[in-house]
């Protein structure tokens, strides 16, 4: 099966990127776009749509015996003097350097979004379109476009989804389209946050000897802390990173009182390897693991690397196996290979590829656009990356190996 490539000039997606590049979507203000991409999707037959909230999942049923699901976040970080969009020609003093030396003859999007993630979002938009037919494509699609991924976890629009319709996003491998360069990062490290908690004894501080002083205490925690050697840990080909480290402090009542309490905040980044509970086992044993959570109060660590201080936790979230053994991903691998020479990474941040993991679809992080560029107040995009992570996806998805290589 070949999708003829040299049939599509990519005006559709340009136009699409422009589209949504003009929609305002500053997270807690995506109901515009939502409703826009809504009803693009629904005037396309053979997707079925389904919209929860600011969210909008749509689905081919052709028939085919796997079903890959492609997921992109609508909403964008508060804007920094980079709204509206503008389109930047070769030569203009607003193109980064190093989009001008990989890009030298491409037009550029510039503006809020443009690769965290609509340039993504436009290429989904895009295959919606113009897969339109069992003869062109090798498996089912699963498009899902999301709210309140730049935000605190609860307003998440996907895990509310999985949470309450998980027959809606069933697959068998997830293409999160976070920037990546067009490169693959696989899965995503485990996250969880929590409080030790030293305790002392309140005094005046012009008689500190009749009191005990929790900060001080802090000091083994931190020894602790500095000492501990980071594991690297390789889970199905990639090497992950683990990371335990002190984010923040905070104690004491008064200039002059010897405080009697103290609170080291820590963050856990742990390899995919391991559940929620194996890592916390780890760190503060097995019973203080099972029954401690995210709003249940202090208990005491009964083992682990923090042995008989108090934990109170903050967050956690499990991490996602990348799934690489996968038919389907390794095709995926051996496109962005071919093209760039460059295998699958560890991903080592969260992201969103972690709620799929858990419905036990495996993902990877494959996007539109430089990470760096992320959150900047220039972020940008070359028109070309555009088009080439698009015939990336159209090869992938139409199952060949040579199309237009």
């Amino acid at each position: 099966m070949v999708y003829d490539m040299s049939m599509n000039d990519f005006a559709q997606l340009d136009e699409l990127m422009t589209t949504i590049m003009h929609q305002y979507s500053v997270s807690d203000s995506e109901t515009e776009l939502a409703d826009w991409v809504e009803k693009y999707l629904d005037a396309r037959p053979w997707l079925e749509v389904h919209r929860m909230g600011d969210t909008v999942v749509a689905s081919t049923h052709f028939g085919k015996s796997q079903r890959v699901i492609l997921a992109g976040h609508i909403d964008v970080v508060p804007v920094i003097d980079n709204f509206p969009p503008q389109l930047l020609e070769p030569g203009n003093g607003k193109i980064r350097k190093e989009i001008r030396e990989a890009y030298p003859q491409s037009s550029v999007i510039w503006g809020r979004g443009a690769t965290d993630m609509k340039g993504s979002d436009a290429t989904f938009l895009y295959l919606a379109d113009i897969l339109n037919g069992a003869d062109k494509i090798a498996c089912d699609i699963t498009y899902i476009f999301y709210d309140h991924e730049e935000v605190e976890a609860s307003k998440n629009g996907l895990g509310k989804v999985v949470n309450a319709h998980p027959e809606w996003i069933s697959g068998d491998f997830a293409v999160i389209g976070e920037p990546s360069n067009g490169l693959i990062e696989g899965g995503c490290n485990g996250t969880m946050r929590f409080d030790i908690i030293t305790h002392g004894i309140a005094a005046h501080s012009a008689r500190a000897w009749m009191g005990d002083n929790a900060i001080h205490h802090a000091a083994r925690v931190l020894r602790t802390l500095d000492e501990y050697e980071p594991d690297t840990i390789t889970v199905d080909g990639l090497e992950y990173r683990e990371g335990l480290n002190a984010t923040m402090i905070s104690g004491g009542e008064g200039t002059n009182i010897i405080p009697q309490e103290c609170r080291i905040h820590v963050n856990y980044r742990f390899a995919p390897d391991k559940s929620i509970a194996e890592a916390k086992a780890l760190l503060m044993g097995q019973s203080c693991a099972s029954r401690s959570g995210v709003g249940k109060g202090v208990f005491r660590a009964d083992g682990g690397l923090f042995e008989g201080y108090d934990i109170e936790m903050k967050d956690e979230s499990a991490g996602a196996r990348p799934g690489l053994d996968n038919p389907v991903a390794s095709h995926l691998v051996q496109l962005v290979y071919k093209r760039t020479e460059k295998m699958p990474t560890a991903k080592f941040g969260w992201t969103d590829v972690a709620r799929l993991s858990t419905l036990g679809i495996p993902a990877v992080n494959l996007g539109a656009g430089d990470p760096l560029l992320a959150h900047k107040s220039d972020e940008q995009i070359a028109v070309q990356a555009l088009h080439e992570y698009a015939q990336l996806l159209l090869v992938w998805l139409a199952d060949t190996r040579v199309v237009n290589s």
